[in-house]
């Protein structure tokens, strides 16, 4: 792991401007950028310790606040540990911020992220990749497959919803990517049973997407953040091997 340096940037947008955490190796030189999609509870010290490790891999890594307009990170207060007690309240105050992200709003926002990291010094020229996680996972799929010029690779882990029957669900957009693509889906999640991860894969594979979708047994939505109670240490590791190979095999 190299040394790294991580500071609070604002990112201009077409609705305002978005708080977020950027960290990178100190050592004065570009580097391949992924962007980070938060999960729910939003941009934090475990967000922020997760895009250190990433930055000590060799990686200039981005972390919005997706939230931006509803206020500067943390939109909603949490404890330093989240357990099952405390998760009702807080998706009362986050439920209706969440739905007001629309995939039109996040795509949007994800156009000014990309633009940002590709005027930034820290990031090597080319395309970049995508992580994303809870709600994340979301916007890491629609990103690719509305800016495939711009993505390289995008992982998703413990992502609900991924593919409904909704006329905007994200799977619908595997015909327009050209990147490749890794799930990481927790067995115990009811916000993707087996009938959404079958219906994901069937349509990466109908469009020919480069893709592992791979099913974590035991971990339960949410198993990467260690800050919740439903960290699996065993699951989070799992994760960062696959993320850290689809990087080295796509940049």
């Amino acid at each position: 792991m190299t040394s790294v340096q991580g500071t609070a940037v604002d990112i201009p947008t077409e609705d305002g401007t978005a708080d977020a955490y950027l960290a990178h190796p100190d050592d004065g030189k570009p580097h391949p950028a992924v962007l980070l999609y938060m999960d729910a509870f939003g941009l934090r010290p475990q967000l922020r310790s997760m895009a250190d490790r990433l930055a000590g891999a060799g990686y200039t890594v981005l972390v919005p606040n997706v939230f931006y307009r509803h206020g500067r990170a943390p939109v909603s207060e949490l404890p330093e540990f989240i357990d099952p007690g405390a998760r009702p309240e807080i998706f009362e105050r986050l439920g209706p911020i969440m739905r007001s992200l629309t995939a039109d709003l996040a795509m949007r926002d994800a156009d000014a992220y990309l633009r940002w990291l590709a005027d930034s010094p820290a990031a090597a020229d080319g395309p970049v990749a995508l992580t994303g996680y809870c709600m994340g996972a979301r916007l890491a799929l629609l990103t690719a497959g509305t800016h495939p010029d711009r993505v390289a690779a995008a992982a998703g882990f413990h992502g609900g919803g991924l593919a409904t029957d909704a006329p905007d669900s994200p799977h619908l957009v595997a015909g327009r990517v050209t990147a490749e693509l890794y799930f990481g889906h927790a067995d115990q999640d009811p916000s993707m049973p087996p009938e959404q991860m079958e219906r994901l894969e069937e349509a990466l594979t109908a469009a020919g997407v480069r893709h592992r979708c791979e099913v974590y047994t035991g971990a339960y939505h949410g198993f990467t953040q260690a800050d919740t109670a439903a960290y699996h240490r065993e699951a989070d590791e799992r994760h960062w091997a696959a993320l850290l190979g689809l990087l080295k095999r796509t940049f």
